[in-house]
This record gives structure tokens, sequence and C-alpha cells, in this order.
């Protein structure tokens, strides 16, 4: 026991979140394996078991099998729970459990909940995790409460509806991208209520727990005037920009083609749930494949941007994304240093937003360069599935249960790698950082 406690000690935050994650993983297979979790006569194997776990999770929602096909009403519950607590995070949920517990609070477990939560101070970690856990069950809540009354006129028993509504509004929410209607959103392609809920659920939810909380903040300050952060002003606006264009985006590419026909209120629903779908949703109102290729490499750049940090969501992130670009335009006009709303970027965050983008560039080349390998899809197929499964999202154009042994523990390492993100994967290979006590003579290089 003394070796072990030792060994534990000895893991940085971010190997042990990592560990927690994985046990997390093998409670999901076991659970969802379980005899009572499937429909009568289903087998599940156990690759499917674990790439079904895998993906809960990392909320991504890829699947090599039919949800609704496979699990029992029990086995949907159990799939809930492992979204529920995939999304809010281990550490999340973990804390509520020491909270009831009466367990202190300790800088180990604050540690912990800031490399989970991706936060860069301790201060009021504690309360952060209180505050997330409340919004996400309030939203879930309500979510669940007005899908479930208004499903009431697509099922014959409240029963029924009940379970589609709150399933629905809790893969929503965490941006799980799974379904029980055993065709994802497409059942209410032409119903503009579910649509707009799903919408305003999938951005409460990918949008980062930081800015919700602050909005709560400022929906509740009447008095005083109140200040917004730097980050919350980047990945709204960032995230907002990100949908917009993608709507327009996809609009125009598709006007000529699938929109062909279809009425204005057709073509601007269509484009806007599918471009919200790809910051971590999953959920789709359409058959993707059917778009046309270049449409299909904007929803890939905009799956592996992804959602905001601190969300439900994987990818880049968007506040990453958003830095790259500042960084070139003020790169591009000379200046060393980035500005923005009357505030200077710190060079640190700068570095580390290129850091993650190469990365992430790496690791899904390689990733695309391996399934183009052992697969037999189409480029763009497996560009899609490697950008939606990096990006957690869940959309895919229908090739995921025909992947390979190999294919499918590369889709599994990325959607693993997308919800605990780069930096932590990173720091996952190294140990606990350490300062030089000495330095070499530095020599400039030719660039460009």
């Amino acid at each position: 026991m003394t070796t072990w406690k030792l060994r534990i000690k000895s893991l940085t935050p971010v190997q042990l979140i990592v560990s927690y994650y994985i046990i997390a993983v093998t409670v999901s297979v076991a659970l969802l394996s379980l005899p009572i979790a499937h429909k009568p006569e289903v087998q599940l194997s156990f690759m499917d078991a674990l790439f079904t776990a895998v993906s809960a999770v990392s909320v991504t929602g890829l699947s090599t099998v039919s949800t609704a096909d496979t699990f029992s009403v029990p086995g949907i519950f159990i799939l809930a729970f492992v979204l529920q607590f995939g999304g809010i995070g281990v550490m999340t949920l973990g804390t509520f459990v020491w909270l009831v517990m009466g367990k202190k609070i300790g800088l180990k477990e604050r540690q912990l909940i800031m490399t989970d939560q991706n936060q860069s101070t301790l201060s009021g970690i504690v309360n952060l995790m209180k505050q997330i856990l409340v919004l996400i069950l309030i939203i879930e809540f309500i979510g669940g409460l007005i899908l479930s009354t208004y499903f009431l006129k697509y099922y014959p028993t409240w029963q029924e509806a009940f379970l589609h509504g709150f399933f629905t509004s809790i893969s929503a929410t965490t941006n799980g991208g799974f379904d029980i209607t055993g065709a994802s959103m497409i059942p209410y392609a032409e119903d503009y209520f579910i649509q707009f809920v799903i919408i305003i659920l999938i951005t409460l939810g990918a949008i980062g727990f930081p800015v919700l909380i602050e909005l709560k903040d400022f929906l509740a300050n009447k008095k005083e005037r109140f200040r917004f952060t730097l980050f919350t002003k980047i990945a709204s606006i960032t995230f907002l920009a990100l949908i917009v264009g993608g709507t327009v985006l996809i609009a125009v590419f598709e006007y000529a083609y699938f929109f062909e026909g279809k009425s204005w209120h057709e073509i601007f629903f269509y484009s806007l749930f599918q471009s919200t779908a790809t910051r971590s949703g999953g959920l789709a109102t359409m058959d993707v494949s059917i778009f046309t290729e270049p449409t299909l490499l904007i929803l890939c750049a905009l799956m592996f941007i992804g959602a905001s940090p601190s969300s439900v969501g994987g990818g880049i992130r968007t506040t990453t994304f958003a830095l790259n670009l500042l960084f070139l335009f003020h790169f591009a006009k000379g200046n060393k240093n980035v500005k923005i709303f009357k505030r200077e970027l710190h060079e640190d965050d700068i570095t580390k937003s290129l850091v993650v983008t190469m990365m992430a560039i790496i690791l899904c080349f390689t990733s695309v360069l391996i399934l183009s390998l052992t697969e037999h899809f189409d480029f763009v197929e497996i560009l899609f599935e490697v950008c939606s499964a990096f990006g957690t999202t869940g959309l895919s154009m229908g090739i995921t249960s025909d992947l390979s042994t190999i294919g499918k523990i590369i889709i599994m390492i990325l959607m693993f790698i997308g919800r605990i993100g780069i930096l932590s994967f990173l720091y996952l290979l190294g140990t606990r950082e350490t300062k030089a006590n000495y330095h070499y003579p530095k020599e400039r290089i030719i660039i460009g």
C-alpha cells in the first residue's frame, strides 16, 4: 500500500486526471456490457462496448452500433449517465462527491480540478465546480422538461416522450451526439422549435463554463458596472462568429446543390443546425454525406476548431484559433505584442496556442495517413471522421461501423485526446515543469 501511495504521489496532476478518465472508460465498458443494458438477443462485442464507452466519456457520439437498436431502456439510462460524467468532467462530479461526504478539498485536489477544467489559477476553483454542476443540471432539466412536453405530439406515451426528451437534452447539453431515434435529428428536420431548443442546449454546453458563470453574474448584478473577462469576450465572439460564418458558407456552397428548390427558412435552419453541431454537438438534421466536398471541408475545419476551453467540447478550441489569427495579424503588421480590448495577451498563451495547433495538425495528419493505409474509404470520408473524432463532434459520413480494428483504435485515441486536450496530452508525455539552471549561447537561423 505504501508503494502504491508513493507511486500515486509521484504522478503529475495531468497523469492522475488521465488515469481517472481511463478508469471511467473501464467502468463504462463494464456497465454497457451488462445483459440488462441490451435489447433481447442483442450481442455487444468488447470492441463495440469499448468504442461506445470511449465515445461517451469523451462526449463524441461516434458509434459502431445503433444506439436505438442495441440498448434497452436501462442501457439508455446508463449511457446518459456516462455522457453526464464525461461532459461535466471527472473532477466536477468528484468535487460534488467530496463535498457530500464532508471531505476537505486540499491543495492536491484543487490542482486536479484546475487541470481538468483547464484553469490557470487555484483561486475560487471549488466554487467554480459547484456553479458548473448546478448550471449544467438546471440547463439539462429545463431543456428536458421542454422537450419531453413537446415530444408528447410525437410519441404515444408520456414515458417514451420523457425518455426521448431528457436523453436528447443530456446529449445536446453535453454535446454527446448520441441519439435514440436511430436517425439523429432527421425525424425533426421540419420542426424548427425542436431544432431551436437543441441549438440553444448545444451552445450552452460548448461556449465554456466560465462564460456561462460570468453571464449569470452579469444578469444578477443590476447595480454595479460589470466587466467581462478577456477570455469571455474572445471565446464568445469567436464562438458566435464561427457559427454565423459556418451557416453562411454552408448556405452559399449548397445553394445550387442540396438546397436547390428549398425555401429560405429550410436553407437557414439546415445551415444553422449543421454549423452549430460542428462546435461539438454531433447531432444532425440531415445526412451530411449528401453535402458537396467544399462544404464537407468547411465542416472539417469547423470540427477541428471545436468548442471553447473549459466546456464539454474538444478540438483545438475557439480561443486557440482566435489567438492564432490575432498573432498572425499583429505579426504581419510588425507588432511583437498582441493587443485586444485594451489588454495585452501573455506571450505564454500565444506560444501555447501555436503549440496546440501544430500538435493537432500533426496528430490529425498522422491519423489520416494511417487510416488511408488501413481503410478503403475516400480521402474526404477519412478526413471527416478524423476531424469529427478529434473535435469530439460525432458527425460521420457513415463509415464508423465499417472501420477495421486498427481504424477504430485510431479513432478512439483521437476521441480521448480530444476530450483531455492537446496540452494535457503533451504534459502527459513529460514530467513536472522544471527550469534550466544554465543556458547556451543563442544563435539566429534563417526562417521563411
